[in-house]
């Protein structure tokens, strides 16, 4: 069985650094064609993940028809097949060539400096929508360097190789299992860490707070570690422009973060309102998200933490 699991885990290794190879070594534009075609034979092939795609929008956006609702499913697809061409460049990657395909809004550069300025740590908060994984690295290149939170991939060699990628320019990854107190010193020194905190978290180390008007089990790690050092809570988000053929870092303002007295509630409040701000996010990129993510997996049980009652943000208009 281990002799099994071990060419399993050399042929997955084998078969991705081939694929990320053979399309780094193509131009740019036919590297995102392959990889946007790629995206296309997904969508028409992975019925399971489109089923997922298609309950969430189903959720999120029920005013809209079947067919408007599968337009943005199909988009996503493409999304994700552009990120996948995107990855495969990083090796290549210099800070010229990332200069020319990633363009720093002034408005959010101004918010960041900001942020940055008071010196207790920024915190970074996205979500899994245009160039999630192009932000930070090409961020490390263009500006400087910040740690991110990741998951280990469950093969070891895929994830040595993806966290090489990753890491080409200064950045730091921190995994998730023990990244408590990494996080918390590293943010008191005036450090910027990368957090997506779209995904649905475990019960356990979650909290149910509304998402398009229904509960989603959203982590509360991000409110913990604001809580705990006083540092900004930064929305970032480098969404593909179309007309410009650019992505833009468009970040800010920085979300306050309301203090109770009571721990627990602060946790709930912030954590929610963190959670309303993705969901302004997602809605004005709605084809960029990635919608087959089963966001709204978790359910709530009567030992859960739920948080319904909290001061709302007024959003940006889509």
């Amino acid at each position: 069985m281990k002799a099994e699991s071990s060419i399993r885990i050399q042929a997955q290794y084998i078969l991705l650094r081939a694929l990320v190879g053979s399309l780094g070594l193509l131009p740019r534009g036919v590297t995102i064609l392959v990889g946007r075609c790629l995206g296309g034979v997904a969508y028409l092939a992975l019925r399971r993940l489109r089923s997922i795609g298609e309950r969430n929008l189903a959720r999120a956006f029920p005013q809209m028809s079947r067919p408007e609702r599968l337009t943005i499913l199909r988009a996503s697809f493409d999304s994700l097949g552009r990120q996948l061409g995107e990855f495969c460049k990083f090796p290549q990657a210099t800070r010229e060539s990332l200069s020319r395909i990633v363009e720093y809004d002034p408005e959010s550069m101004a918010r960041l400096e900001e942020a940055e300025r008071r010196g207790r740590g920024v915190l970074f908060i996205t979500a899994h929508l245009g160039g999630w994984e192009l932000l930070a690295f090409a961020h490390s290149a263009l500006r400087q360097p910040i740690m991110f939170l990741v998951r280990p991939i469950d093969n070891p060699l895929i994830d040595r190789m993806i966290q090489g990628i990753r890491t080409r320019f200064g950045n730091q990854a921190i995994s998730k299992k023990d990244a408590g107190l990494t996080c918390m010193r590293k943010l008191k020194r005036g450090g910027t860490l990368g957090i997506l905190a779209d995904l649905n978290s475990l019960p356990d180390e979650g909290i149910f707070v509304p998402l398009f008007g229904e509960l989603a089990c959203s982590t509360a790690a991000v409110a913990a570690l604001a809580l705990a050092t006083g540092a900004a809570v930064f929305p970032a988000i480098a969404p593909w422009d179309p007309g410009r053929k650019k992505y833009i870092f468009r970040g800010g303002p920085a979300i306050e973060v309301l203090r109770t007295g009571d721990f627990e509630r602060d946790l709930g409040i912030n954590t929610a309102r963190m959670t309303q701000v993705m969901e302004g996010i997602i809605r004005t990129y709605p084809e960029q998200w990635l919608w087959i993510h089963d966001r709204w997996h978790a359910r709530p049980r009567p030992q859960d933490r739920v948080c319904t009652d909290f001061p709302s943000i007024m959003l940006p208009p889509p």
